[in-house]
């Protein structure tokens, strides 16, 4: 009995406890594995309708946790496990702890918990088993995003999927198997004229009689051979349909992937590597695209060839057929035996492969760092490592095939040996003749031929049915920020209320916490605080890159979540520390925001961001190329690019993220003097390396200790000498003065020098 069996047969015996003891239902159980000594404990954790539940494993329940005494809980890490602790009659206690796999479920169990407490989840609601993360099944964490165990999924599942897109045009697919069974049966028939052709014609016993059936023997040849002109034509024809309906397919299908992609959140998206995604939407469609066009029909003509001359032979001698396909259900075995153990070798290849594309895409992304340290060797290596680790599996996989393929070649042939022995004693009692013994073996070269094709067909369709697992995984994917039905489209004003939110990134710790600001239209906010307090976090609320935990936001009285993604983010302009300008030119950068933008809207545009005056000095102007990520210009440049794309934009809510850090005094003034113009007659959230330049904000907020600590203007903040903004000035202050006094002692030096 395995580990998993055993915890099954174990809850049983807890859950008939939890129901007969405490007239209550477990909707989310899973094992734990120690106590809190962090000695090793086999247990049971049960979350019920009625509170939680601890139990031995195999035993009834022990501990019971009412919801009604419960008011909190958190999540706290150790090394390689976690615990849950709960506020329990106003005492925190640990309630549960775990390592290795189970920390996912500890993490969700502090989650829910939370939410019963809050009163928004209730264990009776109908949307909590939307909440479960784990397998009910196996208890494996569920792929992020996804209801589907790709362990206890049905295998089949991606292939009704895949069909369902393939089911416009079901008009195409029917003709084209007509054109199969068209191809097989002209194929069949073949061998029967032939038959006919040896025994009455060319094994008579006098020329007279050969030159008597001459003619026949002619239009016999003539037959047979515009039969095969037929099938040809009919073959050629059936993959010119099959090139249609897989071509368009296909491309439903990337069409698909790339939209479901597009519609993940920031989180979504994250939660997969770069190389994973493009592997999904380039690599598997491509494998998928080769299987529909050239191994499925192979397996539609191998297959209906098969079932045709079966069913001949049978109805010739039914003694003969029973010989030629003894072999086969040996063959159908050891192939399932190989099935079950390549197939889980195939989901690591994919992975592997996926691992070493993410390395090559890294690397590619940043050689400008591999450059400026040198570590040209070290990624050679770091790629080196990953390919072989694909190479290494695809070994396995490749060398388990190919020891089984000519064994079962082998087996194949074994049919023909006995056909050849029994209709030699056949023919030697003058029970057979020779045409049809020429009949019988053109039949044998037919079916085997096929049966030694399907041999290969298992590596086949493992690598596509991985592929399309994998693809239809990204697609039914469930994204974390999604529009509601009733989500609307409406104009921005720019009121903005942030009411009392939590929000954390994962399951178990928060990064915001209770965080409230009120923002009128036309204002500058300020977001001031510690590194990795949650500014950032913030504006990315409010963008609704990610959805809030508790609370809400509301623009212009709207709840954001009833807002249309694209009504939103349309009416919102961003200015990032780290400007992203796409591979093109200057002029394609810029109208991305405006692609129908005339060519003076956006000369207007790059001359209120200072940017104009760079931009004609360049070789080719507005034309000039920038290269991927515009590495050709300065971070300043860039900068000023951005600021004129939104500016040509005209977002009614404008967030600048670090906008001017890192930059030389000159550039900050000139990309200053930008943002003032960018910012009038706008609702504007800035954060700031340099407080300085919050100076004129009418609103700054302090984030600490993942909650709002001060709010107020710049003068009236600094007034407070024990407050955490006036802190942060006079940090800074101190900073520069000796960043100054720094540059005065160099400069000295220079001039001795």
């Amino acid at each position: 009995m395995t580990e998993r069996e055993e915890w099954e047969a174990a809850l049983k015996y807890t859950l008939h406890s939890l129901e007969t003891d405490f007239a209550d239902r477990a909707v989310f159980s899973f094992p734990v594995n120690l106590n809190r000594r962090a000695k090793p404990w086999q247990g049971v954790v049960l979350f019920g309708e009625k509170g939680l539940y601890l139990a031995p494993c195999g035993q009834s329940v022990s501990a019971f946790f009412p919801f009604e005494k419960i008011s909190d809980a958190r999540y706290e890490r150790f090394v390689g496990g976690a615990s849950c602790v709960i506020l329990f009659e106003n005492a925190w206690i640990e309630f549960c702890r775990a390592f290795g796999a189970e920390k996912t479920s500890i993490s969700q169990l502090v989650r829910l918990v939370r939410e019963v407490c809050d009163g928004v989840l209730l264990p009776k609601n109908a949307s909590f088993t939307e909440r479960i993360t784990t397998c009910p099944h196996c208890r494996r964490p569920l792929p992020p995003g996804s209801v589907r165990c790709p362990a206890c999924a049905d295998k089949k599942g991606p292939v009704k999927e895949l069909y369902g897109l393939m089911r416009g045009q079901i008009g195409w697919i029917v003709l084209s198997v007509f054109l199969f069974l068209l191809t097989a049966l002209l194929n069949v028939v073949l061998p029967y004229f032939q038959r006919g052709l040896v025994d009455d014609a060319l094994l008579s016993d006098t020329p007279e009689v050969v030159l008597q059936h001459f003619s026949g023997v002619v239009m016999v040849i003539a037959l047979m051979a515009l039969l095969r002109l037929a099938a040809t034509v009919s073959k050629i024809v059936r993959d010119n349909i099959l090139s249609r309906i897989t071509t368009k397919t296909v491309v439903e299908l990337r069409r698909r992937v790339y939209t479901q992609i597009q519609s993940l959140s920031v989180a979504g998206i994250s939660r997969h590597t770069s190389g994973d995604l493009m592997n999904r939407v380039s690599n598997d469609t491509e494998v998928i695209s080769r299987f529909l066009t050239n191994h499925l029909p192979g397996l539609l003509e191998q297959g209906l060839m098969i079932v045709s001359i079966a069913i001949i032979l049978f109805a010739y001698s039914p003694v003969m057929a029973l010989l030629i396909l003894i072999p086969a259900p040996f063959v159908a075995i050891l192939f399932r035996v190989i099935w079950r153990r390549n197939h889980r070798l195939y989901r690591r290849q994919w992975v592997e492969n996926s691992n070493a594309n993410t390395v090559l895409h890294d690397i590619f992304q940043g050689v400008r760092v591999v450059k400026v340290f040198g570590t040209e060797k070290r990624e050679i290596d770091k790629y080196d490592t990953a390919i072989q680790k694909v190479r290494d599996i695809a070994v396995r996989n490749e060398t388990a095939w190919a020891k089984v393929v000519p064994f079962a070649d082998f087996i194949i042939q074994i049919g023909n040996f006995i056909l050849l022995y029994y209709a030699g004693n056949r023919i030697l009692h003058q029970n057979m003749t020779i045409g049809q013994l020429t009949m019988f073996s053109s039949y044998v070269g037919l079916i085997y031929s096929p049966l030694r094709w399907m041999a290969n067909f298992p590596r086949l369709i493992q690598q596509a049915m991985t592929a399309t697992a994998k693809v239809f995984e990204v697609i039914n994917e469930v994204p974390d920020v999604a529009d509601r039905p009733c989500a609307k489209e409406m104009t921005i004003r720019g009121d903005i209320d942030i009411d009392h939110i939590w929000f954390g990134y994962d399951e178990s710790e928060n990064v915001l916490e209770n965080v409230s600001v009120h923002i009128s239209p036309g204002e500058v906010l300020g977001v001031v605080g510690k590194s990795g307090v949650g500014k950032s976090t913030l504006i990315n609320l409010i963008m609704r890159l990610y959805d809030v935990n508790r609370g809400a936001i509301r623009i212009d009285g709207v709840d954001i979540r009833d807002i249309s993604q694209h009504s939103l983010r349309s009416q919102i302009g961003v200015v990032l520390q780290e400007t992203f300008l796409f591979a093109g030119t200057i002029y394609q950068n810029l109208s991305y925001a405006k692609p129908d933008a005339t060519y003076e809207e956006i000369i207007a545009a790059a001359r209120l961001a200072n940017a104009h005056s760079f931009i004609i000095k360049l070789p080719d102007g507005y034309d000039t190329l920038v290269g991927e990520r515009g590495y050709t210009l300065s971070g300043g440049e860039r900068q000023r690019i951005a600021i004129a794309r939104a500016l040509l934009h005209d977002p009614r809510i404008l967030i600048l993220d670090e906008a001017t850090s890192a930059l030389d005094t000159e550039t900050e003034k000139q990309i200053q003097e930008a943002l003032e113009r960018l910012c009038r007659d706008r609702t504007t959230i800035a954060i700031a390396h340099r407080l300085s330049t919050l100076r004129g904000a009418t609103k700054l907020l302090v984030l600490d200790q993942k909650t709002v600590a001060e709010v107020g203007t710049h003068d009236h903040l600094l007034a407070n000498e024990h407050g955490i903004y006036h802190d942060l000035v006079i940090a800074q202050r101190e900073m520069n003065v000796m960043k100054k006094q720094n540059n005065a002692s160099y400069n000295s030096e220079e001039s001795e020098i």
